[in-house]
């Protein structure tokens, strides 16, 4: 007689992607799952934690997801594989978020400097929980000091 482990479709998409090396993205438990031509998509299982008082997704965990995958889009977009920071970020929320979120962004428009991109926000229902659009400065990577005293550049951690 053959075990099988039946698991949770639910623990599987919270699984799906890779863990992005930014402390704060990993305490969340936001996954990468795709940046290539100006797109960006990622996902977050939504956990008790996350919640409101309204045991809804907390505002400020969505807009972190749609900052976080529009910035994805934008480095997908950029040849010179720079780093990115927010300037400007809109958002609309439409109606309460639970459960599995998926956020899909893209680059509207790039130029040497700014990226101008848009993202929407659905849960596991396929259903747009929020929308927003934001501006995003490239930057190179500038050296800085090790413990050393030596100017060096550090590997950006996505």
């Amino acid at each position: 007689m053959e075990n099988k482990v039946q698991i949770n479709p639910a623990t599987q998409l919270a699984n799906l992607g890779k863990e992005l090396d930014v402390p704060f993205l990993k305490l969340l438990g936001v996954r990468f799952l795709s940046a290539e031509m100006g797109k960006g998509e990622i996902l977050l299982a939504l956990k008790p934690e996350h919640n409101n008082t309204w045991e809804v997704a907390h505002g400020g965990v969505l807009l972190t997801l749609m900052d976080v995958a529009m910035a994805v889009a934008a480095r997908s977009a950029d040849s010179g594989d720079r780093s990115v920071v927010t300037i400007e970020l809109k958002n609309n929320f439409m109606q309460a978020a639970t459960g599995i979120l998926r956020v899909k962004a893209d680059t509207v428009r790039h130029t040497a400097t700014l990226a101008f991109c848009e993202a929407k926000l659905y849960n596991d229902q396929g259903e747009i929980c929020c929308m927003s659009t934001g501006t995003f400065k490239y930057l190179k990577r500038l050296a800085t000091r090790n413990a050393d005293g030596e100017r060096v550049v550090n590997d950006d951690l996505r």
